[in-house]
């Protein structure tokens, strides 16, 4: 595989950047991290939770952002705010959903709020990319063992 190859795999679109990204599973009560994937910032985001393979019981409802629209095929119990288009503008009542779902996941913005004061995930990565996960997952660690002891 060329460099040029290579580099084209982890070049984001959106950011115009080489980029690198990771998702949380947060616990809606105690905002402990629980589990982390980590992936190459060109990948869509309902991708990279496809790949990570994550079981979630059928039982426990899933709170996503608007990345997620059509995890609900994989998931049963999930919710995703509702999109507006040119033609279809919302309903009250959809605002007023997106409203409450804004509110409960403000919680999980604040979690990744507390990983993003460290400096290797708020600013460029310049390791090698194989370490990413790790730093993150020990990153996670630190961040759940100081939320118990405050």
């Amino acid at each position: 595989m060329s460099a040029q190859k290579n580099q084209k795999r982890w070049y984001s679109g959106k950011k115009k950047r080489h980029t690198l990204k990771f998702q949380l599973l947060v616990h809606p009560v105690t905002h402990e991290i629980l589990c982390i994937a980590a992936g190459r910032g060109s990948t869509h985001d309902l991708r990279l939770f496809r790949a990570s393979q994550t079981d979630i019981h059928p039982e426990t409802e899933l709170v996503a952002d608007a990345g997620y629209q059509g995890v609900q095929h994989q998931h049963p119990l999930c919710r995703t705010p509702h999109k507006a288009s040119k033609k279809r503008k919302l309903t009250p009542a959809q605002k007023a959903e997106n409203l409450r779902l804004a509110r409960f996941r403000i919680a999980v913005e604040h979690v990744i709020r507390r990983l993003k004061i460290f400096r290797v995930l708020k600013e460029t990565y310049r390791h090698r990319r194989k370490w990413f996960s790790l730093r993150v997952n020990l990153i996670a660690a630190i961040c759940n063992a100081t939320a118990k002891c405050a």
